[in-house]
């Protein structure tokens, strides 16, 4: 296997389920899968009751949802959630206990500053076996773009929210 680095980016719907049809993909050929979420806070997704029935597959949201402006006073507690998730997918790519790994969010919490480009570029670099990492979010920084081998821009060219139709169970969330 050959040390993979994919990132789906863009301001279209789909980058963090294209990352799950690939954690589905990985989990059929028994693959162990961890998902790391930056942002996300929400313990009612569908993924995480999917994925609680895949074998070798974890999901760990270590985000507090929406961010904040960097003015606010809750800013400082998602900088430092996001800190937190980057040492621990730091710890994760450094041990043998994952095929693939999704870091998902991680370019959304580049471009909100609450990490920066260039701990996740190290952690690209200090990857020292085969495991395939999936970088996810919108803004994705010219770097991190050049970084990855395989880069997806997800393009919005109609949106239900738009048309005000509510987020929905199983489409959405």
């Amino acid at each position: 296997m050959k040390a993979r680095t994919l990132l789906f980016t863009g301001e279209g719907k789909g980058k963090t389920t294209a990352a799950l049809g690939m954690v589905l993909r990985a989990a059929g050929h028994g693959q162990r899968v961890l998902v790391v979420q930056f942002i996300k806070a929400d313990a009612t997704t569908g993924e995480l009751a999917a994925c609680k029935n895949l074998p070798g597959v974890r999901i760990v949201q270590m985000g507090r949802g929406f961010v904040p402006r960097e003015n606010s006073p809750a800013f400082a507690a998602h900088r430092e959630a996001a800190a937190q998730a980057l040492e621990f997918a730091a710890q994760a790519v450094a041990s043998a206990d994952w095929d693939l790994i999704v870091l998902d969010e991680i370019c959304a919490a580049v471009a909100k500053k609450l990490i920066s480009e260039d701990s996740v570029l190290q952690l690209l670099d200090r990857r020292t076996r085969p495991v395939c990492l999936v970088l996810t979010g919108r803004d994705a920084t010219e770097r991190l773009i050049a970084a990855a081998d395989t880069v997806t821009e997800m393009k919005c060219v109609k949106h239900g929210l738009k048309q005000g139709i509510k987020a929905q169970k199983g489409v959405e969330f």
